[in-house]
């Protein structure tokens, strides 16, 4: 597996452009809060509540990815996506539970974050990372999360 650093060194590659990665400051974070929308409306086992929903279920997921490449990037996601997912909970009360509701919210979020995250890579000149290696939809996030450890100086 590879380590942290080389996987965003790998990602950083194919985005240098300032405008580009003003984008991806705005796309990335909605295009990850559309998909736990998505996510927390699909039916459930049990009741759909903050804890049992498939956000929730993706959010741990991710966070033993993260925890395989780093312990600070992980707590930084414990936080990040504890957050997201109680938004989407937010939301969801907001519609009175309406699943079809955030659904929709959550798609058009979803679609217009990624129409902008193209024509920041056309700008580029560069493909999408996830184009060649998946893990790079995972890698994206922690890419923006390690500017912002950089600049409180937490070593990742």
């Amino acid at each position: 597996m590879a380590t942290i650093d080389i996987l965003l060194d790998k990602y950083g590659e194919s985005h240098q452009n300032g405008i580009n990665k003003f984008i991806h400051w705005i796309c990335v974070p909605s295009i990850m809060f559309s998909l736990f929308g998505l996510l927390y409306a699909i039916p459930f086992f049990v009741e759909r509540t903050i804890y049992t929903n498939w956000a929730t279920v993706a959010l741990l997921f991710a966070l033993v990815y993260y925890m395989r490449l780093s312990k600070p990037m992980f707590w930084g996601f414990v936080l990040i996506g504890s957050v997201m997912v109680y938004g989407v909970n937010y939301i969801y009360e907001m519609t009175f539970g309406d699943a079809k509701m955030l659904a929709l919210i959550s798609l058009f979020i979803f679609v217009v974050a990624w129409i902008f995250q193209f024509i920041g890579h056309k700008i580029e000149g560069k493909k999408p990372s996830f184009l060649e290696d998946l893990q790079f939809l995972l890698i994206g996030p922690a890419w923006l999360l390690h500017f912002i450890y950089k600049k409180i100086g937490i070593k990742y």
